[in-house]
């Protein structure tokens, strides 16, 4: 099984790794812990990146296999960083239809990067959401928690520029 690694080296610390081995320490001697566990290394990392997800699989006694299975099967585990600001362009159906995809591709070619990636300074990251509930507004996209609605592609450069791009 091929994993995708992040284009970006793991940066953890020792202060991460010890608080991911004490929190593996308390659940080791029981497989039925292993999604809380993968939760709250991904709230000490922000995402779950190959290195943390094979000392999951050591510490917790089962495969990385089995712990990638379930980081990719789950839509609340990623496995890539975030940026300081995480833009989400919404592709359900009614934003789809209305030019998301056109956005999503222009974000996309002026980040330099795909979906689920991070710019190589940090600072941006991409990612494509199913709905985010805001069908009248469509097409939205979101930069952290600001929404920005009725857009088309040519909205892209100003709203990059509000965050520094």
């Amino acid at each position: 099984m091929q994993k995708k690694r992040s284009s970006l080296p793991f940066k953890g610390t020792p202060e991460q790794e010890a608080k991911l081995k004490a929190i593996i320490d308390e659940h080791k001697h029981d497989a039925s812990y292993l999604m809380k566990v993968m939760q709250e290394a991904q709230d000490i990392y922000g995402y779950l990146p190959f290195e943390v997800q094979e000392m999951i699989a050591e510490g917790m006694g089962v495969s990385v296999e089995k712990v990638y299975g379930v980081a990719t099967f789950y839509a609340q585990f990623s496995l890539s960083p975030k940026g300081e600001y995480n833009i989400s362009v919404c592709l359900g159906t009614a934003c789809y239809v209305k030019g998301s995809g056109d956005i999503f591709n222009k974000l996309s070619e002026q980040l330099g990067i795909g979906a689920d990636e991070c710019t190589a300074d940090g600072r941006f990251s991409l990612t494509a959401c199913r709905c985010i509930g805001a069908c009248g507004l469509a097409p939205v996209l979101t930069v952290n928690e600001d929404v920005y609605g009725r857009l088309t592609a040519d909205d892209v450069a100003d709203i990059l520029a509000k965050y520094g791009a």
